[in-house]
Parts: structure tokens; sequence; C-alpha cells
């Protein structure tokens, strides 16, 4: 990520939600880490009648808009109570009429991150991924954090490490700038995680593929721990599917960083099968490395 501080430093897209309140507390201790501000952004779309021969009600603009900033104000009022007092950070709210996924991918454009809830007051399943994080996961030009509403009620210590999952793909090397950075800042260890199911594999013994393998993710891993010194890395590898493989290790850690696609993406737009299983399934806060 980027060391200068953009526009927006860590935006967040709120709605009053549970999600959208537990990413609000994950952001504002990301950017007391980071030293960095908190845009808080509330959108709502201009209600459109179903039949063209039924009016508009009068004043539901200014009902919503009235409605964004109580949510906004209970958001700002969470972020500060997040933050220690010693660590304060600037905290800016604002409401835009405009359609949410368009908006916070814009915003993406001038911040370090884009924080979202995994779904919103209009989610129908607390298992799925909402349409607004989903577009913004898939759309964004910076990274994405994803937190679930349980994630403020997670067991995890500050002290669990960070998991990447990489495949040594461009996407990979974006993921590990995001993980190293990430277990910098939080004083922890970093595990880099990668598994493999390619069918090709099952024709090599284990313990020949595994000793090729350890070698040569050391050597992919080499350069960055030359630039994170503090950072202590374990090394995990897997005979398995990405991502279930991820999803189980994630019950041990406190952050989740994953690319936005694999070796196998057509194109940058598209979200990976790995890390779109990732971020539908972990319930610890997840971050999807994307870059302009």
């Amino acid at each position: 990520m980027s060391t200068t501080v953009k526009r927006y430093g860590i935006a967040v897209g709120v709605d009053g939600s549970a999600a959208s309140n537990a990413a609000v507390f994950w952001a504002a201790r990301e950017g007391a880490m980071r030293n960095v501000p908190l845009s808080l952004v509330h959108m709502f779309k201009t209600f459109v009648p179903t039949f063209p021969q039924i009016p508009m009600p009068s004043g539901v603009a200014e009902w919503q808009e009235d409605d964004g900033r109580k949510v906004l104000e209970q958001a700002v009022k969470i972020a500060e109570d997040a933050v220690p007092t010693d660590r304060k950070i600037a905290i800016t709210s604002e409401v835009k009429c405009s359609p949410p996924v368009p908006t916070l991918v814009d915003l993406s454009q001038e911040a370090e991150m884009v924080v979202v809830g995994s779904n919103g007051r209009g989610a129908v399943g607390r298992v799925l991924l909402g349409s607004v994080s989903s577009g913004v996961v898939r759309s964004a030009k910076c990274p994405v954090a994803v937190i679930r509403a349980e994630a403020s009620f997670m067991p995890h210590s500050d002290q669990a490490p960070v998991l990447v999952g990489i495949d040594c793909s461009p996407a990979s090397e974006l993921a590990l700038a995001v993980a190293f950075d990430e277990a910098s800042f939080r004083g922890v260890e970093l595990t880099a995680f990668h598994a493999w199911s390619d069918v090709a594999v099952y024709q090599i013994p284990w313990l020949d593929w595994k000793s090729e393998a350890e070698q040569s993710l050391a050597e992919y891993l080499a350069g960055w721990q030359e630039r994170y010194p503090d950072v202590k890395v374990r090394r995990l590898l897997a005979l398995d599917h990405p991502g279930r493989a991820l999803i189980e290790e994630s019950e041990s850690a406190q952050l989740v960083v994953v690319g936005s696609h694999g070796r196998g993406a057509l194109t940058g737009m598209l979200l990976g099968s790995v890390s779109n299983a990732v971020v539908h399934s972990v319930h610890t806060p997840v971050i999807v490395a994307r870059s302009s």
C-alpha cells in the first residue's frame, strides 16, 4: 500500500447495520494504527415509484437524508469509542444521494482502503455477501476490507497472526504487500500460506513436492522479508483446495489477506474462485488486495 496519505484515508460505507457498525469499529482502529484519517460515507438512492401513476411521496428524499445523518452520527460515535484517547484521528462523515457501489468505487481511487460490512440492512441471509460489498470487492481501485458483524466478537487475540494466501501470481505480490504492511503495523507474525490442488501434483510424491515447494516459497518470500525484517514469517504448505484450506486456517488468524484473482483469472475485473470463497465464508476480517 502507498505510504502517501490519500484524500479519503480509509473510506467506510455506512448503513447502520450490524456489519456496518463492525466495519466502522475495525476501520477506526485501522486508521489509528496507520495514523490516517477516516471517511464515513452513507449513500442512498432516490426513491423511484414502481408504477408511473403513483407519485413519489413528498419528503421522502428529506427523510432519507435525515436518516443518513442519524446513521452517521452513530457511526462517528462508534469510531471515536474504538480509538484510544492518545491515538485520535480525523473523522469526517458525508451523506451522498448516489448508488453505493459506483460511489465507493469512485472513492477508492483516492483512498488507501475501502471498508464495507459483509451485508447491509437489506441482506436476506447473513451467510451471503451483500450486493454492495460484492460489487465493491470486484471493482475497487484499492484494497477492500470486508467485515462481518460477528468480527467484533471473535475470540482472536491481538497477537494472532495475519494470514495471506499466495500462489506466486502478480495478484499474490499485491496481497503480500498488504499482508506484510498489516503484520508490521500490528507487530504480529505473518503466515504465508500456499495450497496446491492441481491434478499434476498428485503424480509427484508428497515429500518430493513439499521439499521443492518449500524451497520455492522461501525464495519467493526472501525479498519481502528483507524489506520487513520486523515481521516473523511462518511458511505453510498444503496439498488441498486453496479456498478450503485458507478458510480452515483463518480460524486461528486475526486477519486474512487474499489477491483479487489468481493464476486462473481471465481479467483483473473478476474475483477469483479462491478469494470469492474466502470472502463469502471466513468470519474474521478479510482484505482483498486490489490496485488501480
